[in-house]
């Protein structure tokens, strides 16, 4: 509600309006608080569902070396000529074709069953790829407490898989 005020100005009085205002609504600062509770309270839900830094990176890890594996294949069928894929397992390392090579985090477990032939050595890992796409197989398991990341190589047709494990544990 405007009230008006009687002003004296020089000889006549003029009537003024008040400009008391009532402000409804919220603060600049006041939005930006609760669109930062909202996001940190969101980030503390998707890592309680996802396990987690360990889920993450476990993930992380798991569709990175899925994805070599896939390039590998790929540069085979391409180049015509056979490539592989090496994993050494103590040193958490592994090299792929055209110098490419990686480290898969230190706090991961990793395990590999494959063709033995290949292996030069019992803590090396080796997938074959041909260059019609097929492959020598593999599994590759990586392992962060209870939870695995499994990532199958087909024999036959060369294919990727890659997911978690669900209900085992190592």
């Amino acid at each position: 509600m405007q009230q008006l005020h009687p002003v004296a100005c020089g000889h006549r009085a003029h009537r003024v309006r008040s400009t008391r205002r009532r402000v409804a609504g919220m603060s600049l600062l006041e939005m930006l608080l609760v669109l930062a509770l909202v996001a940190v309270i969101a980030l503390m839900a998707a890592m309680a569902m996802n396990g987690g830094l360990a889920g993450l990176k476990l993930r992380s890890a798991g569709k990175s070396l899925a994805a070599e594996l896939r390039y590998t294949r790929t540069r085979a069928i391409a180049t015509g000529v056979p490539q592989q894929f090496e994993l050494n397992l103590p040193q958490h390392r592994w090299q792929g074709p055209d110098g490419r090579q990686g480290q898969v985090p230190e706090g991961l477990k990793l395990a590999y069953t494959g063709a033995g032939q290949l292996q030069t050595r019992a803590d090396t890992g080796v997938v074959r790829f041909f260059e019609d796409g097929a492959s020598s197989g593999g599994r590759i398991d990586l392992i962060a407490g209870s939870s695995v990341w499994r990532i199958d190589v087909a024999w036959i047709t060369g294919e990727v898989r890659s997911g978690p494990l669900r209900g085992a544990a190592q």
